[in-house]
């Protein structure tokens, strides 16, 4: 048994931890997320730099629809984290018989929801792109990527359930080395879907490699595939591996209980409504930017992409800050939980505003490796600048929310998202980006972050965050 292990069992078994040792805790947990989501960045890098090779064209389809992939995608994470939340809570009460059930429950009933939201996505895939004012030049292959995104959602699915339930067991090193996998894999077949056949030179050798000339289509194919693997080998190191929540030889019921379900859908539904306000939000702010037209599309994609380099080590923290919270108040340790709340965001903070100063003086380099399309690179980077600025801010909205969804307390928070978004981000973006272009969105965007920052920091410093009540007494 690991150091790891051993802290994890302390806080089950209501052991004292000493500082350093919660951080070093913190720091096993975050480390491996960390890691993956460097990896996840990188190679999404690496992918949107093979499709923003093809021109402004292809990148802004994708673009357009980034939005209506995250909503759909959001919808997936929060019914996971419904379960996930529970079985750390039982996890932290010594009660893994009952984790198990729970993840049981949760596996039928995220199959079903994943199944019925691909079938939507499907059936809008069509008239999309027109209803978020794209470009008829770009509606088709945009259009194609959202369908072929929608039929792999099932596999997405799993791969967020799979991964949740790993994490809050307090196994980080797994769904971590299996998200890095699903990206090597992404651009593999990427690098054989997107492009046609084509003579490269490897090592002096002129060398014909074989592709399908898919273009954009390719990317989405090439993501579903990678999809489809992950979520095989997650569902096998969940299901047969893992310690706690192994089900091989264990008896069980995948029918879901009504206490289960309530209290699933007392996290999630909350979730569910920030998700849909808020990435509507995100989609209100296409319709914002679309009639700037294809490059600042493209500029405000690729940039996007580039920040996602600061924000990584913030969603490492999150994924640690609800696994401790969660165990920790399962375990009736309020206190314990609150030390984990906050030294997960103190870190969090570091990390990012040290990634804000290195995009602040690499922006241009960063976005000329995204596109080869001049314009989009100047602005990109005078975005990137910009929103360095807003780094601290942002971290420290995103680890505190991922303590309070440790703790179960979903309702608050997601109001304090949505009212920043709405009230601060899409009202600003409305008056400045008619006048300043796409810099008026991300000068909306820099206001809005440091707003929800401070918003989440009164949060977490109070106590009402950690009252919530999941697990049977």
């Amino acid at each position: 048994m690991g150091e790891k292990d051993i802290l994890l069992g302390n806080i089950r078994a209501g052991q004292p931890l000493s500082l350093a040792e919660r951080v070093r805790l913190t720091l096993m947990l975050s480390g491996p997320a960390i890691l993956a989501q460097l990896a996840s960045v990188l190679l999404q890098f690496i992918d949107a730099s093979m499709v923003g090779s093809l021109g402004a064209g292809p990148s802004a389809s994708i673009g357009l629809v980034s939005t209506s992939t995250w909503l759909c995608g959001g919808f997936c994470i929060a019914l996971a984290q419904g379960f996930s939340v529970q079985v750390a809570h039982r996890l932290g009460a010594n009660d893994p018989a009952g984790a198990r059930n729970v993840m049981r429950e949760g596996m039928l009933v995220v199959t079903v929801f994943s199944l019925l939201l691909g079938l939507l996505a499907i059936g809008v895939s069509g008239p999309l792109p027109r209803w978020l004012g794209g470009e008829e030049a770009i509606r088709s292959d945009a259009s194609a990527y959202f369908l072929i995104y929608a039929s792999f959602m099932p596999a997405m699915q799993m791969c967020f359930f799979g991964a949740t339930m790993l994490q809050c067991s307090g196994d980080m090193k797994i769904p971590s080395l299996l998200d890095i996998m699903m990206c090597v894999l992404d651009v593999i077949f990427n690098f054989f879907l997107i492009f046609p056949t084509r003579e490269i030179t490897f090592f002096g050798a002129i060398v014909t490699v074989p592709g399908a000339g898919m273009g954009v289509r390719g990317a989405a194919l090439g993501t579903g595939l990678a999809e489809v693997i992950t979520a095989a080998l997650t569902l096998y190191f969940l299901l047969v591996r893992n310690r706690d929540l192994a089900i091989l030889d264990r008896r069980g019921s995948f029918i879901p209980s009504g206490e289960t379900i309530k209290k699933a859908f007392g996290i999630t539904g909350p979730l569910w409504v920030q998700n849909l306000v808020m990435r509507g939000a995100y989609i209100a702010s296409t319709l914002i930017v679309a009639p700037l037209g294809a490059v600042s599309i493209a500029a405000n994609s690729f940039a996007i992409i580039a920040e996602s380099f600061c924000y990584m080590p913030g969603y490492g923290m999150a994924d640690a800050a609800t696994t401790l919270v969660g165990q920790s108040l399962g375990a009736s340790r309020k206190n314990l939980a609150r030390s984990f709340a906050y030294i997960t965001t103190a870190l969090g903070v570091g990390l990012m505003v040290v990634l804000a100063v290195v995009m602040y003086i690499f922006a241009a380099p960063v976005m000329s490796l995204l596109s080869v399309d001049a314009d989009v690179v100047a602005l990109g980077a005078r975005c990137l600048r910009m929103e360095a600025f807003a780094e601290a801010g942002y971290a420290i909205s995103i680890v505190a929310f991922g303590a309070c969804v440790g703790a179960g307390d979903t309702k608050i928070p997601t109001l304090l998202n949505l009212v920043s978004v709405w009230a601060v981000r899409i009202v600003l973006a409305i008056l400045l980006t008619p006048r300043y272009g796409l810099m008026g969105y991300w000068i909306a965007m820099l206001i809005e972050l440091n707003v929800r920052g401070a918003l989440f920091a009164g949060r977490i410093l109070g106590n009402k965050w950690m009252n919530t009540k999941l697990t049977s007494d």
